[in-house]
């Protein structure tokens, strides 16, 4: 899922800065989402990796707590995100022949600065003052649904169903079948495995 995690949402990331058809606010906004979501699973995973793999639990206090500070970072700037890309849909809906004026890319990116830097202000007070006490058994459980799940399934919900992002990766992702870079690609392999 990690793989996949990161393949989905870098190959968004990718495809909606190359393809110009898809420098609008809507597309931006996605391709910052899916930035968020490859940092959020980078935060996590690879330890949930080893630890799986070694059979060990621990970890040191340093890098719990860079590892909770960047959890909750990562978390509050995609909550201000979500919010970003409502207010954009509301502006697009509501006032449609204002939308390009309202929504200019000064705006869009003054907008994703400010969430970065509400998150940094705010999410370590929400971390400090707003936990319980008491941890519950299904922390774990809640924490593996929005480390590992909620970004391998956002670029399927928010950009897979975008009928324009579907067409520039077909362009992108279908060109480099069809260069014969892949095959190249897996030949090259099978030499160095051969020569091994």
């Amino acid at each position: 899922m990690y793989v996949l995690t990161m393949t989905g949402n870098l190959l968004i990331v990718i495809t909606i800065y190359v393809d110009s058809q898809l420098h609008a606010p809507m597309y931006f906004f996605l391709s910052n989402l899916s930035f968020i979501d490859l940092s959020f699973s980078t935060v996590t995973v690879p330890k949930y990796l080893l630890n799986f793999m070694s059979q060990s639990r621990k970890i040191g206090f340093t890098s719990c707590i860079a590892q909770l500070f960047f959890i909750h970072f990562i978390g509050g700037a995609e909550c201000f995100h979500l919010t970003l890309m409502a207010y954009d849909r509301y502006v697009a809906i509501c006032n449609p022949l204002r939308y390009t004026t309202i929504m200019s890319k000064r705006v869009c990116f003054l907008l994703v600065i400010c969430t970065w830097v509400v998150t940094l202000f705010y999410g370590p007070c929400v971390f400090i003052y707003m936990r319980p006490s008491v941890t519950f058994a299904a922390d774990k459980v809640v924490s593996v649904f929005y480390t590992i799940v909620t970004p391998v399934l956002n670029p399927f919900i928010y950009a897979l169903r975008t009928e324009k992002v579907k067409i520039a990766m077909k362009k992108r992702v279908g060109g480099f079948f069809e260069s014969g870079q892949v095959k190249a690609f897996i030949q090259a392999k099978h030499k160095n495995q051969l020569m091994s």
